[in-house]
């Protein structure tokens, strides 16, 4: 399984350039590591590890008007790849593009992401707009 842990430039600057105004859902797959990846070398599952990121970055989610909208736990892959599992699925809403981009910028939210990079192995992060129910 390929590592997906932080977007690169490119996939970032297509991501700003959407012009759309309006929220954003963002939805999380998310697969941890047994261990976690501090560079301090400390002791931690990937499981702990995101709790931590969780639990520091909420504040800073919150500040800007973001959400948590959704949560649910990974069962079965009917249709991909057999060896994908998620450990986290969950969709996260932003009031706007520049919403995200306030908290990735955040000091707060800067010192919470080191939790996440060394707890994840590889993950998903899918932007949607968020329409009503057919």
């Amino acid at each position: 399984m390929d590592e997906y842990v932080d977007p690169t430039r490119e996939s970032f600057a297509a991501f700003r350039a959407i012009d759309r105004d309006g929220p954003i859902h963002m939805l999380n797959l998310v697969r941890f590591r047994d261990r976690a990846a501090y560079p301090d070398g400390r002791e931690a599952t990937g499981r702990e590890a995101y709790a931590a990121y969780a639990r520091e970055s909420a504040p800073v989610l919150k500040k800007l008007g973001g959400r948590q909208v959704w949560l649910g736990r990974f069962e079965h892959m009917l249709i991909g790849p057999e060896d994908e599992r998620w450990d986290a699925v969950f969709i996260a809403e932003y009031p706007s593009t520049d919403a995200f981009v306030a908290m990735i910028r955040d000091p707060a939210y800067r010192e919470a992401v080191k939790h996440r990079q060394a707890a994840v192995l590889t993950s998903r992060l899918i932007r949607l707009e968020p329409l009503p129910p057919a």
